[in-house]
């Protein structure tokens, strides 16, 4: 399975008009090579490098951006600026989003991951990334990954 972007290569920059700094909003992502047998799909944006204040202020080890669940496993791409079909669950900011990259202090990075998953979640939309990755467990046919950075200026 592969996830691609139009926008960015795997270790490249985010453009910042999917960032705080320009429009916020979601880059156009592409995924292939879904197995035939999967029965939904997960999309999970997080960026593991924020500062320790934040770690320690919310307890966490990576801050996440997008939390989508419940994608339909004939899912080709998600446009720019789009909802994608499926469910979206609350990130780290509390709104059921995409939520820009805005390091605070570096360069961060910003990791997208795609899972094809052997049935449905029976999650509601307020649902964490944890509560996703919890009920995801041993369901999962395969993943693919996607890794943009991003500085502000």
């Amino acid at each position: 399975m592969k996830l691609t972007s139009m926008a960015f290569e795997t270790n490249g920059k985010i453009p910042s008009q999917y960032t705080c700094d320009g429009e916020g909003v979601n880059p156009p992502l592409i995924f292939s090579d879904v197995p035939p047998k999967a029965l939904s799909l997960v999309l999970l944006m997080d960026d593991p490098d924020i500062p320790e204040s934040a770690k320690n202020t919310y307890n966490i080890t990576a801050w996440d951006h997008w939390v989508v669940f419940n994608i339909p496993p004939d899912t080709k791409m998600i446009a720019e600026d789009s909802i994608p079909n499926g469910i979206v669950g609350v990130g780290t900011r509390g709104v059921n989003a995409y939520t820009p990259p805005c390091p605070p202090d570096r360069e961060h990075r910003y990791v997208f991951r795609l899972y094809a998953l052997d049935r449905e979640l029976k999650l509601r939309e307020n649902a964490t990334k944890a509560d996703v990755q919890a009920a995801m467990q041993r369901h999962i046919l395969a993943e693919a990954g996607l890794i943009g950075r991003y500085e502000r200026k």
